[in-house]
């Protein structure tokens, strides 16, 4: 199986590591930035193509940002001769892109529900238009340790409203709210935060970004801390009641 994993970034480079090692996969990488592609082939152990390639491949993976997942989707998504997937994060329309782009061909959006440097873990999957080529990415990130688990794009994008939108959302409003005290003085609770703290933001904020704009979830944050902070003591109380 040759892949064209477009995007080399830490989750294309997870990806085509996994494929390279569970499925024997051959790797090659293409990236807006050359030497970024150069880079993620080498650490591979596949190669790089240029950006305006038409070389054909059994199966072509979209890692890139969401914002140009439909565009990267358009323009590559031909170029495979099996199957068309995507890492990209969103599932709705990267799942209607290529349903409009490569109709024919195999087609999945896979969701890994963790940072690269944390895998293996759950891998979220939407299988429009199965096969043996997505078979075969499927049973590779399984083989790594993965739990890969089907869903449909509908729960996919609402679930991250919560999981992923509003937990980053309220997460990192603790980091903007809260101020420098000597460890000794931290609880339980307030040290938990002060780890996830440093998880969110030890990312990249684009990607962060990335998810803001595209999952509601900051909002429905804000509103709550709003209804605590307006809340008499027997309005807290009853809320308290109501999470416990």
């Amino acid at each position: 199986m040759n892949v064209l994993v477009v995007g080399a970034g830490s989750m294309g480079v997870w990806f085509a590591r996994t494929l390279r090692e569970q499925a024997d996969a051959e790797i090659a990488f293409a990236d807006t930035d050359s030497h970024v592609a150069g880079r993620a082939a080498h650490a591979v152990g596949g190669r790089a193509v240029p950006t305006d390639t038409d070389e054909r491949f059994d199966v072509v993976c979209l890692a890139v940002p969401m914002p140009v997942a439909r565009v990267a989707i358009e323009e590559y998504g031909p170029l495979a001769t099996e199957a068309v997937v995507d890492v990209t994060g969103s599932m709705t329309e990267p799942l209607a892109a290529m349903a409009e782009t490569v109709p024919d061909r195999q087609r999945a959006s896979l969701h890994p529900l963790f940072a690269p440097e944390n895998a293996p873990g759950n891998v979220a999957v939407v299988t429009p238009a199965g096969g043996e080529a997505v078979d075969a990415v499927l049973n590779a990130l399984a083989a790594a340790g993965n739990e890969p688990f089907e869903t449909t794009s509908a729960e996919h994008d609402d679930a991250m409203k919560s999981v992923q939108a509003a937990a980053h959302a309220a997460v990192l409003a603790y980091a903007m709210a809260s101020e420098d005290v000597p460890e000794r003085f931290h609880t339980p609770v307030s040290a938990g935060l002060e780890s996830l703290v440093d998880q969110v933001v030890g990312g990249e904020a684009h990607v962060y970004g990335d998810i803001q704009e595209m999952f509601d979830g900051a909002d429905a944050v804000a509103a709550a801390a709003r209804e605590l902070t307006d809340a008499d003591h027997e309005e807290f109380a009853a809320l308290y009641d109501q999470l416990s």
